[in-house]
């Protein structure tokens, strides 16, 4: 099994980690281990990235009573219920034969684990033929613990090309969002996360966040090397609301050996289903990086 593609390799090399993404990248197996297992069959809710049948890159979540995403053997994953009806992926997992990137994360133990492979459709949901497994550290990862569910939704709540002034204060006030990117041969589904403030809205349309270090595979800023498709979900935790954006981001490298990342959006969503767990105020991770004085301001 190839652990990086050449996008991913070219960024190690410009950064200097190559060595070190390297023997990180042995944690990166085909199968699901027994303790991946039984983390799976704890998990409320799961992150799924992938490609709409326009070609567009989107991430969204999941949701349902522990044990409805499940390790049906080594090298599978079921997935029970499915996306909500509306949601921009739903057409696309119904039909199944797909690349999909998926992040079970979990925000009261600060754990987290992806698996990417093929999905399809089966009765009920879908599964995924595991290709790609492994765990991620902690860093810049909040706790929170959950509440309720959202009693009642009305599903979709707005469509649209732009962000409007609600939706930029609540990207504004994000200090978790999850990344949805792709290259030739599958797709990934990643957490970025931060202090409130750490997402920047420099207009209706365009993003930037900082590339914060972490564990030197760099499969998000790969991918985007090799295809700038993406797609962002802003989870609102106290409410249960979602946004999900789908455009393209390139990697902005700085003079200082620091990296940024711009999104331009091409479509929003956003939505409120029945059955969204509603989580707790955050306990900040230790390891966020204190913001510059500058930021939160916005460029129109």
């Amino acid at each position: 099994m190839e652990r990086y593609h050449r996008g991913s390799i070219a960024v190690q090399e410009r950064v200097g980690v190559r060595a070190a993404a390297e023997h990180v990248g042995r944690s990166i197996g085909p199968g699901i281990k027994d303790v991946a297992a039984a983390f799976l069959a704890r998990q409320p809710h799961l992150v799924v990235g992938a490609a709409d049948a326009a070609g567009r890159m989107w991430a969204s979540l999941l949701t349902g009573p522990p044990g409805f995403v499940r390790a049906a053997g080594p090298a599978r994953m079921e997935v029970a219920g499915g996306v909500p009806e509306g949601d921009p992926l739903a057409a696309a997992l119904a039909a199944g034969g797909i690349h999909v990137g998926t992040i079970a994360l979990d925000p009261r133990t600060r754990r987290r684990m992806r698996l990417g492979g093929t999905a399809r459709a089966v009765p009920g949901g879908f599964a995924v033929a595991a290709e790609r497994v492994f765990s991620n550290c902690p860093k810049y990862l909040q706790k929170r613990q959950p509440l309720r569910t959202v009693p009642d939704g009305p599903g979709v709540l707005r469509r649209a090309p732009a962000l409007d002034a609600r939706q930029e204060r609540a990207v504004r006030g994000a200090d978790t969002f999850f990344a949805a990117t792709a290259h030739a041969e599958g797709a990934d589904a990643s957490h970025r996360g931060g202090m409130p403030g750490f997402v920047e809205v420099l207009s209706p349309t365009e993003l930037r966040w900082p590339d914060y270090p972490g564990n030197a595979m760099f499969l998000t800023l790969g991918n985007l090397a090799a295809d700038p498709r993406a797609g962002l979900l802003f989870p609102h935790w106290e409410s249960g609301a979602l946004l999900q954006l789908s455009g393209r981001a390139r990697t902005v490298y700085e003079p200082d050996g620091g990296r940024s990342v711009l999104f331009r959006i091409e479509e929003a969503v956003e939505s409120l289903h029945p059955g969204r767990l509603l989580w707790s105020a955050p306990e900040f991770s230790p390891a966020n990086p204190a913001l510059p004085p500058h930021r939160g301001r916005t460029t129109r």
